[in-house]
């Protein structure tokens, strides 16, 4: 029978003092891409107490993979990220971090407790014999940043191998534009293609008072800008999702002196692999302005993580699994989700946990917080979609 949401309601609900204190750690104690051993020393502990777990520890990286057998059957994954950003955080929270520079600004450290929480109760239901089927609980590293391959912690995790058996993989994202009680969803693209170039002009510098020798690179630029933000409405489709910016402008030490070169970096964001694919050729187009003005270049372009698809079956256990709550059906932006590299394999979604403040904290800011009580909702949601998915599988819940 499959497990009621009133009940897992209650049960999440009297985890809430365990959900707290391991935020709250993992709060105070923020690890960098690829730094979070401590995290993942706290996390393999936690699961340790709960018993029942197969534990695999460093998987790409700091990464950890549990198991629960339970039976046999298709095998569901249910995935959090753990590191934390390079953020100053304002200190207004007891709980504020202690490692300068760096914070919990986007929520990973509620993801795992999240993940624990749902994870406690699974052993429970285990032990008890009410969970039929295997569950991978994901622990994943390194979702913000990717090393000097440019991978992220999900690549690395997947490169391993042992997540080879999933059959559908979930996960969740903290959501401070909505409130507790709601959650967003969308099928299909939900975050966008990430794209990062860096394109130098180069030219030939000189002395400012004489133009006229010299071929100049930030002249040249000033025409390569125009060209490289006319893609947005003027080769893209404005009914297609696309956008270009330009965040970096780098070139010369003096007032005085026209440089060699000049860099420009900049972002590429897409839904579709047909505008993805159009935006790297037009820029590439656009680069040749600076050879029709007597300059160089040298364009990079380096392809990160693609659209996060999620599959409107698998939504369709998130939906089911949040009732009563409310669901809002909305694409989640124009940021980025490497756990995009899963769901581009393996049947899978992500949805957005409603946890605003009275005044909305946004994402990625040195002031960001949650309301913690959504943590809870966030165990149950997690939990029931275990059961729903194994009985639209056929098996026993």
């Amino acid at each position: 029978m499959v497990t009621k949401n009133t009940d897992l309601a209650y049960r999440s609900k009297q985890l809430h003092e365990k959900l707290i204190h391991w935020r709250r750690n993992f709060h105070k104690y923020p690890e960098l891409s690829f730094q979070e051993k401590r995290t993942s020393e706290e996390i393999e502990k936690a699961l340790r107490s709960m018993g029942g777990y197969e534990i695999e520890k460093g998987v790409g990286g700091y990464g950890i993979i549990a198991t629960l057998h339970a039976g046999g059957g298709p095998v569901l994954g249910l995935r959090a990220d753990m590191d934390a950003l390079p953020i100053h955080e304002q200190p207004d929270v007891p709980y504020h971090s202690r490692c300068d520079g760096v914070m919990h600004a986007c929520g990973h450290d509620a993801h795992v407790s999240i993940l624990l929480g749902t994870a406690h109760l699974l052993a429970e239901d285990a032990a008890r014999g009410a969970l039929n089927g295997t569950v991978q609980l994901i622990f994943q590293p390194a979702e913000e940043n990717c090393d000097e391959t440019g991978e992220t912690g999900a690549v690395k995790m997947m490169k391993t191998g042992k997540l080879n058996n999933l059959d559908a993989v979930l996960a969740l994202h903290m959501c401070p534009w909505r409130k507790r009680g709601e959650i967003q969803v969308h099928d299909g693209p939900s975050m966008a293609n990430n794209d990062d170039f860096h394109l130098t002009i180069e030219g030939k510098g000189g002395h400012a008072g004489y133009p006229q020798h010299v071929t100049d690179p930030v002249w040249i630029a000033t025409y390569l800008l125009q060209a490289l933000y006319s893609l947005n409405g003027r080769k893209i489709d404005p009914l297609q999702v696309g956008t270009l910016s330009v965040g970096q402008i780098n070139g010369g030490d003096a007032n005085n002196i026209i440089p060699n070169s000049v860099e420009i970096k900049g972002t590429m964001r897409s839904y579709t692999p047909e505008v993805r694919e159009k935006m790297i050729a037009e820029i590439s187009q656009a680069a040749q302005i600076v050879t029709s003005l007597g300059g160089n270049y040298k364009l990079n372009i380096h392809r990160g993580e693609p659209a996060l698809y999620n599959h409107p079956d698998m939504n369709k256990v998130i939906r089911n699994s949040a009732s009563p709550m409310a669901v809002y059906d909305e694409p989640f932006g124009m940021g980025s989700e490497d756990f995009s590299h899963f769901t581009e394999k393996i049947p899978g979604a992500m949805f957005f946990l409603g946890c605003g403040l009275e005044r909305e904290r946004s994402l990625h800011q040195s002031d960001f917080d949650i309301d913690e009580e959504a943590m809870q909702d966030g165990v149950r949601i997690l939990t029931q979609c275990v059961y729903e998915w194994q009985r639209l599988k056929g098996g026993r819940g």
